[in-house]
């Protein structure tokens, strides 16, 4: 730097003019002699010199930090200064000294990993990690971590959290008990960074995903599951359909025996019943359209004299096929 320095000072020398070097004819030295254009240039280019180291010194000897970071100093004699330098304007000694600056602000990570549950199906697992360094332990972690801190042990220990968390639940689980998990990894996560004076504000899961195989068995089991439970509902409606018609039959029998001591105590129940039905079926052939030539005796439309023993008759006869 200095020889830089020395090279600008002799162009500038070189293309100044003569005659503003000093004013070299009225100049006298203390002796009372005239000084020589050399010496004036000489005294010219040590000034230029001691402006430029001064500037360069002012310069260097300044740095500013912003809001919400914090630095620290190494010193080449003495290394690391113990000391942590808060925001605003610091002082250091030129050469001797360089800051490093930390962002003390909460950042996020995240990491997506691939581990096995408890019952040994494959999980993809996405964490998502709120971390910032310790202010007070800076000088620790630029000494054992340097400045990328965070690239060089989070990855490492969410992974080996995460799967070690995983393992003990199984895959159901880990979707009935999410929140349990999520506190499970922050648990574990917090006391392993701390070892590295790395602090986090929260842990939460993202994202979670099951292999192809076991969603295809997960979806199998749901639909056997909703199969089962037609059946039992199928189970029950012929259960119910069977005491329907036992019902039924319970009724039919108990109406035929009402209607057998009916008829035994009045001949004229049956009677009734005849006149009933020849309601019903005068009724259907007076709305039909066609023209319909029946036997008045089967269709018990004969009321009158001895209809009941010709219907009798006709009912004890065998039938003779054509």
């Amino acid at each position: 730097m200095a020889d830089k320095i020395r090279e600008a000072m002799n162009r500038f020398i070189k293309n100044m003019p003569k005659e503003s070097i000093l004013k070299v004819k009225g100049y006298k030295n203390k002796k009372g002699g005239t000084s020589s254009p050399g010496s004036q240039a000489a005294v010219a280019a040590g000034s230029l010199v001691a402006a430029c180291a001064l500037s360069y010194g002012t310069y260097n000897s300044v740095y500013s930090v912003s809001g919400g970071h914090r630095a620290v100093v190494f010193n080449r004699l003495i290394g690391m200064k113990e000391h942590v330098y808060g925001e605003g304007l610091n002082f250091i000694i030129p050469w001797f000294e360089q800051p490093y600056i930390y962002d003390i602000r909460t950042r996020p990570c995240n990491l997506q990993t691939l581990t096995g549950s408890k019952d040994l199906q494959m999980v993809t697992i996405g964490v998502r990690v709120l971390h910032k360094p310790s202010p007070v332990h800076l000088v620790w972690i630029y000494r054992h971590l340097g400045i990328n801190y965070d690239e060089r042990i989070l990855p490492s220990l969410m992974n080996e959290c995460a799967k070690a968390v995983v393992a003990r639940y199984n895959a159901s689980e880990l979707l009935t008990k999410r929140e349990q998990v999520s506190a499970d990894i922050s648990k574990d996560l917090s006391v392993r960074a701390r070892g590295f004076h790395v602090l986090l504000e929260d842990v939460a899961i993202t994202h979670l995903s099951f292999s192809p195989e076991y969603a295809r068995a997960v979806e199998a089991k749901q639909v056997a599951q909703q199969d089962a439970e037609r059946a039992k509902y199928i189970v029950l409606g012929a259960k119910q359909e069977k005491l329907s018609i036992i019902t039924r039959a319970k009724g039919e029998a108990e109406s035929a025996v009402l209607i057998g001591k009916s008829v035994k105590k009045n001949p004229g129940f049956m009677k009734l019943r005849r006149i009933e039905a020849a309601k019903d079926i005068a009724d259907i052939v007076a709305d039909s359209g066609n023209k319909v030539y029946l036997n008045a005796d089967t269709l018990l439309l004969n009321l009158m004299g001895n209809a009941e023993d010709k219907f009798e008759k006709t009912v004890k006869q065998p039938k003779k096929w054509l």
